[in-house]
């Protein structure tokens, strides 16, 4: 007889509990999705119905007249946020409360996933942050122009050699060793051939830091960030140690090359070590707002005197984070631009124009200010990160409790509290037609000068919001540019048999992978200009 009541209690307990959550956005009078005990609104990630991107869409259209909407992950509550106004006053007016990611690395474990700027939170953020923006300002990315230039020609130059009428390729594979060789060159100061030497250690470095085709580093990110204290207790990384074992000595190779031996090579690994010294500098062009569309302005809050000395370990987890960060979005970026190039050719042939204009006036010499001139090529970049932003949504966590305000007649006063996790949907906003009409239509015209004016700049959002957006965010649309340049002045991208229109996402996955790859076929242009 105890021992039924017992479990009759423990289960009145576990029922309350559970209703509790499910209920947490109902309580706050904020409209949610109803939830199912245990797994909240999970159900369609875990049946893997539909990719994570398009339930986020889906989501985002079962909200049309709210603000904001709630939503049950795993007995989290997420809010999330759809209200342009209200996604600035978080990224930027109120900027303080809402100023770190909702990180799972616990302290003292994983130190190239806790000690990076992605990571990092707090007082320890805004210190990194401060030491490394002046790294990426546009005179510190002019110096990479060269070494970014050189490894376009060399990848372009790889399909010239093979000399064949038509060249399939699956345009993934392709980016992403172009951005391997990249990124190796301008960080690292590494010269790679990924095309040719296929199994070079830092393209396999690369993909197995990406590789989470089985989802086991999914499924313990999923568990370290319902319980945190899980990963301090295990001890578990999740960088592979062999991973994190060749970055440790790739770095401290290259700083001692730098600082003992003298050499010297204008790549980020000299730029992360001068301001370690505190000489870089920020020069009055770099605060300027940029002129292409696909950047993004940086704060100026960034530009103040670092306080932050860095070590070694730090330079690494910098290091490590920017080749994560580029070796996946870049090569995206460059992925999906071919395929809207080659599925519309009326764009692609317009491009191709100011491609040839453009290297006839520079005389087959392209030079960096020739590239941000080219304003059809910004136009295309911007839209291609508009129909795929490198990330389908952003989040931020609240660290003081918030009070959101009523604007709307069916709207109550709540507060979103201290520890919150608040999500910006922002494939819904892109996909949203008040903002883009006809969304699934590539359109570059969007973003011409006529039209771009009249884009809300928080409906933009490929790479974040205020003082907290992606510091590579001039870097990619950069290399993204320079490598299209190079190769359309070449070659028309053109679909092939195995050419899938529309490509269909992978539902396994959590980024935006083709199930059935990303096909194209590389045609040598007869029209080609002769420099």
């Amino acid at each position: 007889m105890w021992f039924l009541i017992l479990v009759a209690f423990i289960s009145l307990l576990v029922y309350l509990s559970i209703f509790k959550v499910n209920t947490y956005w109902t309580r706050k009078c904020v409209p949610q999705l109803t939830p199912l005990p245990l797994i909240g609104n999970m159900g369609s990630i875990i049946l893997r119905k539909k990719e994570v991107s398009h339930i986020t869409q889906d989501i985002y259209n079962s909200f049309p007249n709210s603000r904001y909407y709630g939503i049950i992950q795993f007995g989290n509550p997420l809010l999330y946020v759809r209200d342009l106004d209200l996604i600035k006053r978080i990224t930027v007016k109120d900027f303080d409360q809402f100023s770190d990611h909702n990180s799972f690395i616990a302290e003292n474990v994983d130190p190239l996933m806790r000690k990076n700027l992605f990571s990092l939170g707090g007082q320890e953020w805004r210190d990194m942050r401060a030491t490394l923006s002046p790294s990426f300002t546009t005179s510190k990315i002019k110096t990479l122009f060269e070494l970014l230039n050189d490894c376009a020609r060399e990848f372009v130059a790889y399909f010239e050699r093979a000399q064949e009428d038509l060249i399939q390729v699956e345009m993934k594979d392709i980016s992403t060793r172009f951005t391997n060789d990249a990124i190796a060159s301008v960080v690292f100061g590494f010269k790679c051939d990924s095309l040719k030497d296929r199994n070079n250690e830092f393209y396999s470095m690369g993909v197995m830091t990406e590789d989470n085709s089985g989802g086991l580093r999914f499924l313990l990110m999923g568990i370290f960030a319902l319980f945190p204290f899980l990963q301090k207790l295990s001890k578990v990384d999740m960088i592979p140690g062999t991973v994190s074992k060749f970055f440790r000595r790739v770095v401290k190779e290259t700083i001692y090359k730098r600082e003992v031996e003298g050499f010297v090579r204008h790549d980020m690994i000299n730029l992360l070590l001068e301001a370690r010294k505190g000489v870089t500098a920020v020069e009055e062009s770099d605060l300027a707002a940029p002129s292409e569309f696909s950047a993004v302005e940086e704060s100026k809050s960034h530009h103040g005197k670092p306080k932050l000395e860095l070590t070694d370990e730090d330079i690494t987890a910098q290091a490590f984070i920017f080749f994560v960060g580029g070796f996946e979005t870049t090569s995206s970026a460059m992925t999906f631009m071919s395929y809207e190039l080659a599925t519309n050719p009326d764009v692609q042939e317009k491009l191709q124009a100011e491609v040839d204009e453009t290297l006839s006036e520079c005389e087959g010499k392209l030079s960096y200010h020739a590239l941000q001139r080219m304003k059809y090529l910004d136009m295309v970049v911007s839209e291609t990160l508009r129909k795929w932003p490198p990330g389908y949504q952003l989040d931020r966590r609240c660290v003081k409790d918030y009070v959101v305000q009523p604007e709307k007649v069916h709207e109550k006063t709540f507060t979103i509290e201290r520890g919150s996790k608040v999500i910006i949907p922002v494939m819904g906003i892109h996909y949203d037609p008040q903002y883009f009409p006809n969304p699934d239509r590539f359109d570059p015209e969007r973003f011409s000068d006529e039209n771009k004016v009249k884009i809300h700049p928080y409906s933009y959002l490929p790479f974040g919001s205020g003082p907290r957006n992606c510091i590579g965010a001039r870097l990619v649309p950069f290399q993204t540019k320079l490598v299209l340049f190079h190769l359309l002045g070449k070659y028309r991208l053109v679909p092939t048999e195995k050419t899938v229109i529309p490509f269909e996402l992978h539902k396994a996955s959590f980024s935006q992978f083709s199930a059935n790859g990303y096909w194209l076929g590389l045609e040598p242009r007869k029209d080609a200009p002769k420099l």
